[in-house]
């Protein structure tokens, strides 16, 4: 059996595909009791028997559904939103509804058997916690630190010391990733693994760990497609010669935090530099140049971590 999940903030609608035409659907809260009264339903829908289970990545909505559902034993997809789009496109359909939405993804995962997911140790995902965390209230200090700029100065105290407390905040959530990186010898030695390398510092290692390091990916370029790192290429017949982008169908969370350390390692990293330099040569434009260092990067970062060994151009630039 197939079962389609489409999260929202406060609901879910399941969809719950029998013998391969028919649905079961229901609708539960996005809440602790709701996941529960989930995983009871499906229980009594197929007699204790696993499903594979398909819904999109919404980051922390989908999770703990996605957590309950592997712990019961079944097999759970986690997807790119993109996927299941195209999807409903090739098959014709118009209507986009929740229950609507529910149906296409137990039918495309029915159709497609998209890849397993597992969760990331329970020590990863409190890194990634306290990383998102520690981008959230970046955002909010320079969105604060841009409106000081030109404030009244009836306002001006306020944002002040909204300032004085995010950047307390800010502080605390930096030594609290590097005293939780230290208290995990698997992530303070990939830490230092990722730290040998020229561009890389402490708080992109910690990007890199929580949202890269436990994934199962076989090769670099599997890494680099997941953070939307690899071209997408617009050509069709004798008209179309669109050029080549990236295809940005991945983490943005990791292609943010690549960015600065890209423009560093375009400096610092010898690899990266004979990349960029290639690349000027042909007259290449320079966030092209940009994006080649990020995915340079992701490269490297893939090979010393698979590999346990630092950083050495002696054996990545062979």
């Amino acid at each position: 059996m197939f079962l389609g999940v489409d999260i929202a903030k406060r609901k879910f609608d399941c969809a719950l595909l029998v013998d391969g035409q028919r649905f079961k659907s229901k609708v539960f809260a996005n809440d602790r009791a709701g996941i529960e009264a989930t995983v009871k339903w499906l229980a009594s829908q197929t007699g204790g028997a696993a499903i594979h289970a398909c819904m999109e990545a919404t980051g922390p909505y989908a999770l703990a559904l996605a957590e309950a559902l592997f712990d019961a034993g079944h097999t759970v997809s986690v997807i790119n939103p993109a996927r299941s789009r195209a999807f409903a496109d090739s098959r014709g359909v118009r209507t986009k509804t929740d229950a609507v939405d529910a149906k296409t993804l137990a039918l495309f995962c029915q159709a497609l058997k998209p890849d397993a997911w597992a969760p990331s140790p329970k020590s990863v995902r409190v890194l990634q916690e306290l990383v998102r965390r520690l981008d959230a209230l970046t955002e909010m200090h320079t969105q604060e630190t841009n409106r000081a700029a030109l404030a009244h100065e009836s306002v001006r105290g306020s944002i002040e010391q909204m300032l004085h407390a995010l950047e307390t905040q800010l502080e605390e959530i930096k030594q609290e990733i590097t005293k939780h990186i230290d208290q995990h010898p698997d992530l303070k030695r990939q830490r230092e693994l990722l730290d040998s390398i020229p561009g890389i510092g402490a708080a992109t290692s910690a990007w890199l760990i929580a949202e890269l390091a436990t994934k199962r990916f076989t090769c670099a370029r599997q890494a680099a497609a997941y953070c939307g790192l690899t071209p997408a290429h617009r050509q069709s017949g004798s008209s179309l010669h669109g050029k080549p982008k990236l295809s940005k169908c991945g983490n943005a969370r990791l292609r943010k935090a690549l960015y600065w350390p890209a423009i560093a390692a375009l400096r610092f990293n010898p690899l990266v530099q004979a990349l960029g330099a290639r690349l000027r040569s042909k007259g290449k434009h320079e966030m092209l140049i940009i994006a080649a260092a990020m995915r340079k990067l992701i490269h490297i970062a893939f090979g010393v971590l698979k590999s346990g060994k630092r950083f050495d151009i002696t054996v990545a630039g062979a």
